[in-house]
């Protein structure tokens, strides 16, 4: 059902987020080396190509065939490389801490399997490495029953937790956790007043 939701969405001429990155991704891929980044659920691939502009090697997934055809159109655009698997998590043929960072933004998995594939996915991370999240905050479903087009799921259980984040991210020194109320302007579907958990940290 999520694969014939994102499908469908990705399969409109324009691009849903935007082709510019997330601003808090940009804000810290600056800090970092030039090294090897994995995207999860990247979409239309606005932030992997980014980085892949900086000089980053990237490798990304989603579930969706259309955002991977959306990705590798504004990769060309870019004329950069992203290597972009489409498939479940499961079905990756990723290998153990083979990544420097790991941007997860917006990168909402149900809830039945959210801890899992965080907790899943940094095993990919080498030790030293780090992750990049900003995710909608549970307290954001107000914003979205006040203003629909800031985006972001109906399911309050989908959504983040500074409390579910240091659970998931347990073998992490924290660099940065908070949550905040923050103006997006991303593509047409992320615009508006929300309200999202921000978090930097470094795998120990």
């Amino acid at each position: 059902m999520m694969k014939e939701f994102w499908d469908s969405r990705y399969a409109e001429s324009e691009f849903a987020y935007g082709t510019e990155a997330n601003e808090f991704l940009k804000e810290e891929l600056v800090k970092l080396p030039v090294g090897k980044l994995l995207f999860p659920a990247d979409g239309e691939g606005r932030n992997s190509v980014f980085a892949a502009t900086l000089g980053y090697e990237v490798t990304s997934f989603d579930i969706s065939q259309e955002g991977r055809n959306k990705a590798m159109q504004l990769a060309a655009n870019k004329q950069v490389e992203i290597d972009y698997h489409v498939g479940s998590l499961e079905n990756l043929n990723l290998k153990k801490e083979q990544f420097d960072a790991i941007p997860f933004i917006f990168a909402h998995f149900p809830s039945s399997i959210k801890s899992n594939y965080h907790q899943t996915i940094v095993g990919f991370l080498k030790p030293g490495g780090k992750v990049i999240f900003e995710a909608f905050s549970k307290k954001h479903i107000e914003y979205n029953f006040v203003n629909e087009k800031v985006g972001g799921p109906r399911d309050v259980a989908t959504l983040c937790s500074i409390a579910g984040i240091e659970n998931d991210f347990k073998d992490f020194e924290i660099i940065e956790l908070r949550e905040q109320e923050v103006e997006l302007n991303e593509g047409k579907y992320h615009i508006g007043t929300g309200s999202v958990i921000r978090f930097v940290g470094r795998k120990k």
